[in-house]
């Protein structure tokens, strides 16, 4: 079980009520009937817990991912504790975490020192309502044995959907349909709209966006390439796209989509050189990062008028008021809206109090980092 350890196990549990209140919740208690199992004597003996959450964020940063229904699910299992503070600062995260079993974090949630995690002796794990892991994880957190979860996944899904979005909306053509139809025209631009039937997908990173952006494109006629140095073609193959070199993907696919993480490996990975790869006409999506492109490249690629791009993060955001990709008519320019926003955010908090579930349930999270994985995580 979740709370085993060499000299005690779980062996049952019992759900209590209380009338007692997780952020102005009201709170069932989970209560942990442990019969403890002495390594070095026959007896046992029988004890409580009451299975203590920890909700890292204040309320404003709380509020954005965690509804009022999923406190209420929380608080079935256990007493939900929620930061008072209203601050992140490293005392009000340590008061907060004091007692707990787990702890939510979210963005802004500064890193759980040694120091922090002193006040929660028996903390298990940190379920991530957020994205990467690495601003909250440190060694003391590893060396505890403390579990990680990171909530890349319901992110993933969110830019996904939003990569096929821009994926349907440029092979059909519809900035540029759009435009002329405002203008008084109508039908020289529909010339050119093409299908999302019979077309080659470029997939660059296959992490929780880029998997999840293959499944969605599974529903299609389309060739799908992928290039990740991290997957093998067999791999490649039970995902539904075939491996590729990044080289030969940018040469032969009609739409790139980019997924790769920014890690010093990706810095400016789309350069000049691999955009003149692309073929004549197409579609340049980066819902990724904006430090995996040379922006300068990218400019200046679009200002033959030879291929089209849909930009949706830069490096740095915001760009400048004067940046060429907020002109430029064969670039659609969005604000960093894929992934989750606004409703979108709750998506995470439900995802959160579906981690601690198989969490208590003794099965492997969903979203579990180990520290291994952190080499290679943006």
């Amino acid at each position: 079980m979740i709370f085993t350890s060499a000299v005690n196990q779980i062996r049952a549990f019992h759900l209590s009520r209380s009338k007692n209140s997780a952020c102005g919740q009201p709170l069932g208690q989970y209560r942990f009937y442990i019969s403890i199992q002495q390594r070095y004597h026959s007896r046992e003996r029988s004890t409580t817990m009451t299975l203590r959450i920890a909700i890292l964020p204040p309320d404003a940063s709380r509020q954005r991912v965690l509804t009022p229904k999923h406190l209420e699910e929380l608080s079935q299992w256990g007493e939900v504790v929620c930061n008072e503070y209203g601050a992140n600062d490293p005392a009000s995260i340590r008061k907060t975490i004091e007692g707990a079993h787990i702890a939510i974090s979210s963005w802004g949630t500064p890193s759980l020192t040694g120091d922090i995690l002193e006040a929660a002796p028996q903390l298990k794990a940190v379920i991530h309502a957020a994205g990467t892991v690495k601003p909250i994880v440190t060694p003391e957190l590893w060396n505890r044995g403390i579990r990680v979860s990171s909530a890349n996944g319901p992110l993933g899904q969110g830019v996904a959907e939003t990569a096929l979005g821009l994926t349907i909306a440029s092979l059909k053509n519809m900035w540029k349909v759009s435009r002329e139809t405002r203008q008084g025209g109508w039908a020289d631009e529909k010339k050119r709209v093409r299908e999302l039937f019979d077309v080659t997908i470029g997939v660059i990173g296959a992490g929780k966006a880029g998997k999840h952006y293959i499944k969605l494109l599974q529903n299609f006629d389309v060739t799908v390439l992928v290039a990740d140095p991290f997957v093998t073609p067999e791999q490649a193959e039970a995902i539904g796209a075939s491996k590729a070199e990044l080289e030969d993907l940018l040469s032969r696919s009609d739409v790139v989509s980019i997924h790769a993480p920014s890690l010093p490996s990706t810095y400016k990975m789309i350069n000049g050189e691999r955009l003149a790869l692309m073929k004549d006409n197409a579609i340049l999506i980066n819902t990724a990062r904006g430090s995996i492109i040379d922006e300068p490249a990218l400019v200046a690629e679009l200002e033959k008028e030879r291929i089209f791009a849909c930009i949706d993060v830069t490096d740095p955001e915001p760009p400048t008021a004067d940046h060429p990709f907020r002109s430029l008519n064969n670039c659609i320019l969005t604000s960093h809206i894929a992934g989750s926003v606004t409703n979108g955010m709750y998506r995470i908090g439900k995802y959160a109090v579906k981690e601690i579930e198989r969490l208590l349930n003794d099965k492997r999270m969903d979203g579990e980092v180990e520290e291994k994985d952190m080499a290679f995580l943006a």
